[in-house]
């Protein structure tokens, strides 16, 4: 069967570029510690590890609304730290509850993390001067036209006048 490349919506997107760009920063990071011989970090593990050095022992609840994610999106990242050696869990003050430490692996690496951390803020700093309308007032910019109509409001109108919906 002939493929339709006009009919395939998939071949047309605003937010690819966004997303490709931001992928190829973080394997930039990735490389980084590739460099350094630290094995099994990924760049999005990074704020969970350097909030954990920094506040002690959290619940996954805890953890989560420390770093405004979802509890089951930090569940499951907090099983793939653990998997990868940085993170364990602890029994916490009762035992229903558990408890997020950072293993001792973790420990020795975090001043590099937190190195990285401000070198990476400082370099977007630097390429944030250099074009005419940095990301950080972009996202400011997107969040306000939210607040006036969310995007949930915006696609169920899109898809309101979209028979293909029905």
């Amino acid at each position: 069967m002939p493929q339709d490349h006009a009919s395939d919506p998939s071949r047309h997107s605003h937010w690819r570029p966004l997303r490709l760009l931001q992928a190829s920063m973080d394997a930039d990071i990735a490389r980084l510690y590739a460099e350094k011989r630290i094995e099994g970090l990924k760049p999005s593990f990074v704020m969970e590890l350097l909030r954990l050095h920094a506040t002690g022992p959290m619940t996954i609840t805890e953890l989560a609304e420390s770093v405004g994610r979802t509890h089951s999106a930090l569940s499951q990242k907090v099983s793939a730290m653990r998997t990868a050696g940085w993170v364990r869990t602890v029994a916490g003050e009762d035992a229903r509850s558990k408890k997020v430490t950072l293993t001792d692996e973790a420990r020795d690496i975090v001043g590099r993390l937190a190195a990285e951390w401000r070198a990476t803020e400082a370099a977007i700093a630097e390429i944030e001067a250099e074009i005419p309308y940095p990301l950080t007032r972009v996202v400011t910019d997107i969040e306000q036209a939210l607040e006036r109509k969310s995007f949930h409001d915006r696609i169920a109108e899109k898809l309101a006048q979209d028979p293909a919906w029905e």
